[in-house]
């Protein structure tokens, strides 16, 4: 099985286009060791042949033009077969208009993502408009097969964040994903988003290969301290990556192969190679995701 980190960043990308945090500073001047981000996405393939996204980012087009594996010889039409939505933010499904071109589009989505995108939103009600789209219902728990040598299976991830978009209920807002070579029986999970590592989160990471996880915000109070918001990384949705019960402390004991942070907001300092920050997640076996990683599972 084979992953490529198509956008590895939060919303807005890194740099941010309206921030002027030290890190959007370094990468834009050159001062500091770091690269730019866009926003994250994973494409997934058994084969290198059918290939599997994980959410649709607003930087969908230059995902697929920057990974030529997603197109096939003649360059006319990709080999993307399916996308998986983790939740319903407009980070994570923005691209599904930008894909509306194409012959159809397969949409796996709990629910609750379901109906806050066509109720609440309107994304799918739109691309509708333009192109014939299949839901796939995901139900937690239930293993699945994609096709291409893939299965997967979506747990649930609670969240107490504020639902912006009526149609939404509170039970499968937001799921991560373990997928499963089903020749192999290798694993890589799929957490974007997680306010919590409960127990029954970490049990769901029980031998996986590779953790692609939430690294959104180094410390809970990140963006507040910055004077960029007023709410903490918990009240975001995403559990900090220092502190305690910060994923640092959680995930580092944990015998995965490779566990990489994701999805991490260009007010993380972890974004800079050197930082104090980027060391100690390099002591504790802990990896950063940057654009156009690939993984072999």
């Amino acid at each position: 099985m084979w992953a490529r980190v198509l956008g590895s960043a939060a919303g807005g990308g890194f740099p941010q286009w309206n921030c002027a945090c030290p890190q959007c500073r370094a990468v834009r001047s050159g001062s500091r060791p770091c690269v730019p981000r866009s926003q994250s996405s994973i494409a997934v393939s058994a084969d290198r042949q059918q290939w599997f996204l994980f959410n649709a980012s607003p930087d969908i087009q230059s995902h697929i033009e920057s990974f030529p594996a997603l197109h096939t010889d003649d360059g006319r039409v990709t080999r993307l077969q399916a996308v998986l939505l983790t939740d319903a933010e407009l980070d994570h499904t923005l691209g599904l208009l930008l894909i509306r071109e194409g012959r159809g589009l397969e949409v796996h989505a709990t629910e609750s993502v379901y109906e806050t995108l066509t109720t609440g939103t309107g994304i799918l009600r739109t691309l509708k408009e333009y192109c014939p789209v299949t839901w796939r219902p995901v139900v937690p728990g239930t293993e699945v097969l994609l096709g291409g040598g893939l299965a997967y299976r979506a747990f649930d991830v609670p969240t107490t964040k504020r639902m912006r978009f009526a149609g939404a209920a509170e039970k499968g807002r937001v799921v991560g994903y373990r997928v499963t070579d089903t020749t192999s029986r290798q694993s890589l999970v799929y957490l974007p988003c997680v306010q919590q590592l409960t127990p029954d989160i970490l049990e769901e990471l029980t031998d996986c290969s590779t953790l692609l996880i939430d690294g959104t915000c180094w410390s809970d109070d990140e963006m507040p301290s910055l004077g960029l918001a007023s709410k903490t990384s918990r009240d975001m949705g995403h559990v900090p990556i220092d502190g305690p019960s910060g994923s640092l402390e959680l995930l580092s004991p944990l015998l995965i192969d490779r566990k990489i942070y994701i999805h991490i907001n260009n007010t993380n300092p972890i974004l800079l190679d050197d930082s104090p920050e980027r060391l100690l997640l390099a002591r504790h076996g802990m990896e950063v995701a940057v654009d156009g990683l690939e993984l072999e599972i």
